[in-house]
């Protein structure tokens, strides 16, 4: 596994209450109450529209779907990094792997511009080789796999010493997507969805990738 690829919210990083605390503002812009957080948190992972749309619900018409999505962007680039937090190990087992040769790159439906500023902020842009977001290959986005068909053209690297990381369904999706291996994290925002296609292994804790891998390249 010389290519990992991870995925971001509820993978590498803890946004579950700056993203829950953005959409219900968003909801309260449109005059609506706030949804319990573990809702907020089903709907991410698809994109900040499919968010917004999935928030509002389903008699929502585009018009307010672009009207609340206008005010969430703004919303949440102000207060993205109010409670985010890296999960446990994660520093570490990111400077180990790079350390040791391995190419780590970012493959996230969140707005690249976010993300790389997240990264940025929370001192982890030095470590990957590339971030990319849900708007890098508009229209497409996880769980196409155009996003790891990038990264393995960039970087040479075979499917087989891929490996896609994710704390969701759609990580699983897109990695078979692409014919690379999938790590699924027992933590994060959607672990449960993982039981509806398995990844190849999941990990309880981030030092556990780092073994795994280091054990596979011995």
């Amino acid at each position: 596994m010389h290519l990992l690829i991870f995925d971001l919210d509820g993978t590498l990083v803890d946004s579950k209450q700056d993203l829950i605390d953005s959409v219900n503002a968003a909801r309260g812009y449109m005059d609506l109450g706030p949804l319990p957080g573990e809702t907020v948190a089903g709907y991410v992972g698809r994109g900040a529209q499919a968010l917004i749309q999935s928030a509002l619900g389903v008699s929502a018409s585009q018009d307010d779907v672009d009207k609340a999505l206008a005010f969430f962007i703004q919303y949440y680039g102000e207060h993205m990094l109010d409670k985010t937090v890296l999960y446990d190990g994660v520093r570490e087992t990111l400077h180990a792997l790079r350390e040791r040769g391995h190419m780590l790159a970012v493959l996230t439906n969140k707005p690249v511009r976010f993300s790389e500023r997240m990264m940025e902020a929370l001192g982890l842009g030095k470590h990957f080789v590339r971030v990319y977001g849900g708007n890098s290959f508009e229209p497409k986005r996880k769980p196409d796999p155009v996003g790891i068909h990038a990264l393995l053209a960039e970087t040479g690297i075979p499917k087989e010493r891929t490996i896609m990381v994710g704390d969701s369904v759609v990580d699983v999706r897109t990695a078979r997507n692409a014919g690379v291996r999938a790590c699924g994290v027992a933590w994060g925002f959607q672990p449960a969805t993982l039981q509806q296609e398995p990844p190849d292994f999941i990990i309880d804790n981030m030092q556990q990738l780092a073994e795994r891998v280091l054990e596979e390249t011995r």
